[in-house]
């Protein structure tokens, strides 16, 4: 893409998007971001050389296409300003449980499409969920994967609704391997690691196991029982965790992520 690209809202996900574009090329000169924060405003400006304003006003209209980069709880609120000046361009939302009907209400356009990346993608190693309007069109798609490529891995949707489940499992994920990670730097620095090589054992089994997965073409759980030999040491820890029930504990997480993300679109994406 060569046309303007704005962002409403400048945070971590737009800071990963736009790191993404200027390193594929993308010129900064042709990129916007409108930031109320004057020190993430200065931030971008200083690590990527875009223009940044505190406000919403007349430069939008260039834009081909605004990414909104926004918390659910202001997105009505940003959009209001907005509006007058976005009516042609192509709208990309990366906000949790915003339904596109809603944006679509606020932004008086149909061509929306909704994003869940996670936050891998400030290293470009993350993966979004994608779903368009119908009247987006296949070039505009297109566009967006372009955008997007930075970041990481893409995967398009075909019902909106299967968005808030990918924020309950790829979107809230990485809080999940951190969480699991802190468990086992905890144990291991109480078994008489210090916690630096706890940590480290902890964070490079996680990456390990995921490239595994990645590379073997076989499932988690033919893996997992693949390495768990009948009276062993993973057996041991496997038959402790399913004695308390963790997967189940642990899918009932999944469930309430997605319960809060439909909560989200429920309360801020009101007209």
């Amino acid at each position: 893409m060569s046309e303007r690209i704005a962002f409403i809202g400048g945070g971590n996900m737009a800071s990963a998007i736009i790191g993404g574009l200027v390193s594929q090329g993308y010129a900064p000169s042709q990129i916007d971001v409108v930031e109320p924060f004057a020190e993430t405003r200065d931030k971008l400006k200083a690590s990527y050389g875009v223009s940044t304003q505190a406000t919403a006003g007349t430069f939008l209209e260039q834009a081909a296409m605004v990414i909104w980069a926004v918390k659910p709880q202001t997105f009505r609120e940003a959009a209001l300003p907005v509006r007058p000046h976005t009516q042609k361009a192509l709208h990309l939302s990366v906000a949790a449980g915003i339904r596109s009907d809603s944006i679509v209400n606020w932004l008086g356009t149909q061509r929306v499409v909704r994003a869940m990346p996670n936050t891998p993608a400030l290293i470009g190693k993350g993966i979004s969920a994608l779903f368009a309007r119908p009247v987006v069109t296949a070039a505009e798609k297109q566009q967006v994967m372009q955008v997007m490529a930075g970041t990481g891995e893409l995967l398009w949707l075909d019902v909106e609704e299967k968005l808030d489940v990918v924020t309950a499992l790829s979107g809230s994920g990485p809080a999940y391997a951190f969480y699991f990670m802190e468990a086992m730097t905890t144990a291991g620095a109480e078994m008489g690691l210090t916690r630096e090589q706890a940590q480290q054992l902890a964070v490079a089994t996680f990456i390990g196991a995921g490239e595994l997965v990645r590379s073997s073409g076989e499932s988690p759980k033919v893996l997992r029982q693949r390495v768990t030999s009948k009276g062993g040491t993973t057996d041991a820890a496997i038959c402790s965790m399913e004695e308390d029930d963790m997967q189940a504990v642990f899918i009932n997480a999944l469930y309430a992520a997605r319960r809060r993300a439909q909560e989200l679109g429920d309360e801020f994406g009101k007209a």
